[in-house]
């Protein structure tokens, strides 16, 4: 009997990408698509933990640095996007539902109507842990970063500005009601190249990932689902600031 797959996204790129590279080879029954959190709404609970200071340095990086790099590395991106196999079509519409949040009520009632065994969580807000209870699915997210040591965001760009390649990947995993804490899956490394930078190591990451949460789902199928005991220490890694990334350029040559 095949599985009954329901994929929780936001409307980022490395979601249609990953519905894409899973669709080839397995049938997604629905894609629930949230809107995106708004910015000020991110900014005002990141300074609650980063303060003000960092988190006007994290905007200064956006509004300067990001608007650069995603200009001259046009082709770069059409570039790995092409070697690595991956599809940013569209999400077919029938397979597509809006909502306000992964965390609403309409989008609680429409796992319960679907009743999926897996749901797959990609590019979206943290899961709430009410979703988490509201039915009987195995939840499991693609995470750009090896965890526990790169939890958060940017992990494959943090790992090479602290020259950690061997922990410079992604991480398939179980979905709890923490930051990326769930138990691990699978990982794999990437290898960018130097005319990477940025805005182009996560595609590395969510290509590898594809794989990842294939064999995952295979696994569920099959009453096999095992996780692995991580052997690092835990860190949470946030947006860079603009004085980070231009230090971390100039020192280790990291775009």
């Amino acid at each position: 009997m095949s599985l009954k797959i329901v994929m929780l996204t936001g409307p980022a790129i490395s979601s249609r990408f990953m519905y894409n590279g899973l669709s080839k080879d397995l049938e997604i029954h629905t894609v629930i698509r949230e809107t995106p959190v708004p910015m000020k709404t991110i900014m005002k609970n990141r300074a609650k933990k980063l303060g003000w200071f960092n988190v006007l340095g994290q905007i200064a990086f956006g509004v300067l640095i990001l608007p650069i790099l995603r200009t001259f590395s046009k082709n770069q991106k059409e570039k790995v996007i092409q070697n690595l196999g991956l599809s940013d079509a569209e999400i077919s519409p029938e397979k597509l539902v809006d909502v306000s949040s992964v965390n609403s009520g309409e989008t609680i009632e429409i796992l319960k109507k679907i009743n999926p065994d897996v749901v797959i969580v990609n590019g979206c807000r943290i899961v709430s842990k009410k979703v988490l209870s509201a039915i009987d699915a195995v939840f499991i997210n693609t995470h750009e970063g090896i965890t526990p040591r790169y939890r958060g965001i940017h992990g494959g760009y943090w790992a090479l500005v602290n020259e950690d390649l061997e922990n410079c990947g992604v991480t398939v995993h179980l979905v709890d009601k923490g930051v990326d804490t769930g138990g691990i899956l699978y990982q794999a490394r990437i290898h960018p190249e130097k005319k990477d930078n940025f805005t182009t190591f996560p595609f590395y990451q969510t290509a590898a990932g594809i794989p990842l949460m294939k064999k995952a789902i295979e696994d569920v199928q099959d009453n096999s689902l095992k996780t692995i005991e991580p052997k690092l220490e835990s860190r949470i890694w946030y947006h860079p600031t603009i004085w980070e990334y231009v230090w971390n350029y100039l020192r280790k040559g990291v775009a």
